[in-house]
């Protein structure tokens, strides 16, 4: 970057600020506005982004009964379906998501799997040869009216479609009863989002089970049917709906499920029940099922069965956990209008993690959540320890996290990132209730909507956990290495599409809601926007327009911009420093120009050939009648002529434009070059010579003439001696080092090493080497 200082009048500033318009390409795109790219507003969706008045979404209710074999690992269950028509179409048939699918030798996960690296650690080589092996899926046993009669059904991968006998028309219902049965794999080898855990040492399992049950696939306004094959990165798209699910199992076994136990006195001893009562008013965690307890459940070998019984109201999927391993502490949050119980399950090897630090991050989930979104409106909130490393549910979440067992102590210890993994981890997982669990997006279409509104969220989540909580995403820099990379798609791609899938659909989105809160808008415009939509569609299926128009909407900040540069292209932010320049008002008075332009001219070096041939002989030394009037007066003094006409001018100015001759004030115009083509606000912070400072953060606008360069003039009454940009890190310049004027050095470090043998067989190679050099190099060998 230059920087210059100039003389002019005040006019040419307009002209120096305005001058890069004429180089304009296509930098009005970076601001087109984006309705031409979002679905035209209807009577179903608003172009404010709220719900229309005749908006309207299926419901789908269930009945169901589901055994548990602990001793072959599979689930046999039937269900029954109430489907209920509330869109204004006909329909013929219903599609039914069969998630087990996957599992199946033949399906489309399967078999469009890519190979792995040459590198590959025992346990992928381990899961590639059981994905070969295990057989898994649903079978489907019967499908039938509720008269009893079959109905017609086709399977296509995980998706079944029943076609029904008589059209379903617009506000009728119908029910379908179906029975399935499935084998349970082993979660570790094949990994996914169910399975069990098996522990050698006490001959027991663990069992996480989601995705278990025949579910209606959604169907809506925007996407009609959503039956996109589940390939297993798109999630689940699914319908709300009451649920009564009666699960049997071991009686020695604790299950852990989606809404409230109906039985208790039943499968609970009265001393559980006492405890579960005193934890609803609780003050920390209550155990329900002690350690003691739990070891001794983890002995016994039970022939009888037990059947839990719960109830669920208005949830869009149902989840369950067993073992009998689980310990189980809770604890009563009320606040606001949330009134529910936290609860924890996990069996002794988690502890002491998950003793002291699960339901404590359940409840602050709630609580940070709740400010931004809507009061938590579920009766319970339940986290559990198993294989699956992190997955939400309806009011019950699967987190990973445990400590390390040494073999030889017999003592469990835990890494700094397992403590701070565990925290993360369950304010993810439970912050997935609000999205996408009760603002219902489509997964399968947009994982961003509920994996990267919900990484924001718990960003702010864990701040507010301590001082200095780290954070894996949210702050802006943090994402600059994949902004700048070349292996990147839009936010806006389909689920299954996605290349960097944790970068993609949680960190970039996650860190542009950030930036947008904290540098765009402002904290204040952006929370009321948030909280809008999160009410306007809590219990409802919003698209990405919703969101977008709902911000806008409630805020009245133009994103269009923002939305088009973030989410729908792979520009990346990198703003320079272009050159500065220095005006002052050209006074027009000639004995005041010329100081300041000799002024000027005593700043120039001197010349090489002057410094060398100073103090050499000169013809004038010898004859100096030939020096005259221009040798007593430089290039700049001031002639009568031009007084003469300053004078005559001056007196035809006004007092005001008098003063605008002899502002003192210094004149600083700065170029910004726009690298990256992602237009962002420009943060720019300003060092005096008394060594304050100024911040001034310019609006994205500024780019709206021109994308790729623009000047911005400041005014100032002391001189400028430093100027950054983005100085704090805020809006993900890939490229911090052109930020700075006067420029900084890049700071690394060398990397020392020994001299390795190799190195010197080289160099012994490409010259030759002295008998005492050899000599050496055989003692550095035989060290």
């Amino acid at each position: 970057m230059k920087y210059s200082i100039k003389s002019a009048l005040i006019c040419l500033f307009v002209v120096a600020s305005g001058s890069a318009i004429a180089k304009n390409t296509i930098s009005s795109d970076k601001f087109r506005q984006l309705e031409e790219s979002l679905p035209t507003p209807n009577t179903y969706r608003t172009a404010s982004g709220a719900p229309g008045h005749q908006y309207w979404q299926q419901q789908v209710d269930y009945k169901i009964n589901i055994q548990l074999d602990d001793k072959t690992q599979t689930l046999t269950g039937s269900e029954t379906m109430s489907y209920t028509n509330n869109s204004p179409d006909t329909l013929r048939y219903l599609w039914i998501q069969l998630d087990q699918n996957r599992l199946k030798r033949d399906s489309d996960n399967r078999l469009t799997a890519t190979a792995p690296s040459k590198k590959i650690t025992y346990k992928g080589l381990r899961g590639a040869i059981e994905s070969t092996e295990f057989d898994g899926g649903n079978t489907i046993t019967a499908v039938t009216a509720s008269n009893g009669s079959a109905l017609n059904y086709v399977i296509n991968g995980t998706m079944m479609r029943v076609n029904l006998p008589k059209a379903l028309k617009s506000g009728d219902d119908v029910e379908l009863n179906i029975k399935w049965n499935y084998k349970l794999h082993e979660q570790k080898v094949l990994g996914g989002r169910s399975g069990y855990e098996y522990f050698k040492e006490d001959d027991n399992y663990l069992y996480e089970l989601a995705g278990w049950f025949p579910r209606a696939a959604a169907y809506y306004d925007v996407m009609g049917w959503q039956n996109k094959q589940f390939l297993g990165n798109g999630e689940f798209t699914l319908e709300f709906g009451d649920y009564d699910v009666k699960i049997t199992v071991p009686a020695d076994h604790i299950v852990a499920a989606t809404g409230e136990l109906q039985n208790e006195s039943k499968v609970l001893t009265k001393t559980q029940r006492k405890r579960l009562e005193k934890a609803k008013k609780a003050k920390k965690p209550v155990l329900i099922v002690t350690v003691d307890e739990a070891l001794e459940n983890e002995k016994s070998r039970s022939t009888k069965t037990k059947t839990w019984h719960f109830k669920a109201k208005n949830v869009r999927d149902f989840a369950f956990a067993s073992s009998r391993k689980f310990i189980w502490d809770a604890q009563g949050y009320k606040e606001g209008g949330t009134d529910t119980m936290a609860m924890s399950f996990y069996p002794n090897e988690g502890n002491p993690l998950w003793e002291k630090y699960s339901t404590e991050a359940i409840i602050h989930t709630m609580q940070q959540y709740n400010k931004y979104t809507f009061a938590y409106p579920y009766p319970v909130s339940i986290s559990v320890n198993g294989p699956v490393g992190g997955m939400e549910y309806p009011m019950i979440t699967f987190n990973g996290p445990r400590p390390t067992l040494d073999k030889e102590t017999g003592e469990k210890t835990y890494s700094r990132g397992t403590k701070y993994g565990l925290v993360g981890v369950i304010i993810h997982e439970v912050g997935h209730n609000y999205f996408p669990m009760i603002v219902n997006s489509d997964e399968r279409q947009w994982t961003w909507m509920d994996e990267g509104l919900n990484t924001f969220l718990q960003f702010l989540a864990q701040q507010a956990w301590e001082e200095g909580y780290p954070s894996r995403r949210g702050h802006a820099a943090d994402i600059t290495n994949y902004m700048k990379s070349t292996n990147q798609v839009p936010i806006m791609t389909n689920s299954e599409s996605i290349l960097q899938f944790g970068n993609n659909a949680y960190g970039k989105p996650a860190t542009a809601l950030n930036i947008l809160r904290e540098t765009v808008m402002g904290r204040e415009l952006f929370d009321f926007a948030f909280k809008e939509y999160a009410q306007r569609w809590m219990f409802k299926r919003p698209t990405p327009s919703d969101f977008f128009r709902t911000m806008e909407d409630a805020s009245a900040v133009d994103l269009d911009w923002f939305w088009r540069g973030w989410f729908y292209t792979t520009d990346h932010v990198d703003i320079a420093l272009g050159n500065i320049h220095l005006y002052r008002p050209n006074s027009q008075n000639p004995d005041t120009e010329a100081a300041w332009n000799r002024a000027l001219e005593s700043e120039k070096p001197t010349f090489i050939s002057d410094l060398r041939d100073k103090g050499h002989w000169l013809r004038t030394t010898d004859k100096p009648e030939l020096l005259d009037f221009y040798n007593e007066h430089d290039k700049f003094t001031a002639t009568n002529k031009a007084r003469n006409t300053y004078n005559s001018a001056n007196k035809k100015l006004e007092q005001w434009q008098k003063d605008l001759l002899v502002d003192e004030r210094n004149f600083y115009i700065v170029d910004f070059e726009n690298k990256g083509g992602l237009v962002m606000p420009i943060i720019v912070q300003l060092t005096f010579a008394d060594k304050t400072t100024e911040q001034v953060t310019i609006p994205a606008e500024i780019w709206r003439k021109n994308s790729n360069n623009v000047s911005k003039l400041f005014i100032t009454d002391k001189e400028i001696t430093a100027i950054a940009i983005d100085p704090n890190w805020e809006t993900a310049d890939v490229d911090v080092n052109n930020n700075y004027w006067p420029a900084r050095p890049i700071k690394s470090s060398f990397e020392l090493y020994k001299r390795k043998k190799k190195d010197m067989m080289r160099d012994y190679n490409v010259k030759l080497k002295s008998a005492d050099d050899e000599k050496d190099d055989k003692e550095e060998e035989d060290k």
